[in-house]
């Protein structure tokens, strides 16, 4: 069985609390493969947000 380092999951949860402002219980519901997409729709959209502010 392989178990997903603590630190993957800590920094994946403090990113979308960060951006997405979800409660501590629900970001720890999620299933990891829920958690990786949003975490990369998440990027997208700051990422996309930053290159709006630079072309500004």
């Amino acid at each position: 069985m392989v178990t997903y380092a603590a630190v993957d999951l800590l920094d994946e949860i403090a990113y979308l609390a960060a951006v997405l402002h979800w409660p501590l219980d629900t970001l720890l519901d999620l299933e990891h493969a829920d958690r990786a997409r949003f975490v990369a729709a998440a990027r997208a959209l700051v990422e996309g947000a930053e290159d709006e502010g630079a072309r500004s």
